[in-house]
């Protein structure tokens, strides 16, 4: 099963964290926004957050803007929920 979420993403910021906001998780990156930088370091800081493998994780929307939407490819509903808590994302 995949599962997808989205997240904003802010990059040159003056470390990597979480930030959870009350409109959703928002991810504070030092990567800035040039050449896919910050992309690179979104999928990193969430496989190594989320313990997921990088090869797992996809931008599949927002390459280039703020809000993007990340799918996480064979996941089960036990990731699932560890995924949702560690991002503090809406759980249904």
């Amino acid at each position: 099963m995949d599962f997808t979420f989205q997240i904003r993403v802010q990059p040159g910021a003056s470390k990597n964290e979480v930030i959870h906001a009350p409109e959703g998780a928002k991810l504070r990156l030092q990567a800035p926004a040039v050449e896919g930088k910050a992309n690179k370091a979104c999928v990193q800081f969430l496989s190594k957050t989320l313990k997921i493998p990088k090869r797992r994780i996809v931008i599949t929307r927002g390459e280039h803007a703020r809000i993007k939407t990340i799918r996480v490819s064979d996941v089960d509903e036990e990731e699932v929920a560890r995924i949702k808590k560690a991002l503090l994302l809406a759980t249904d």
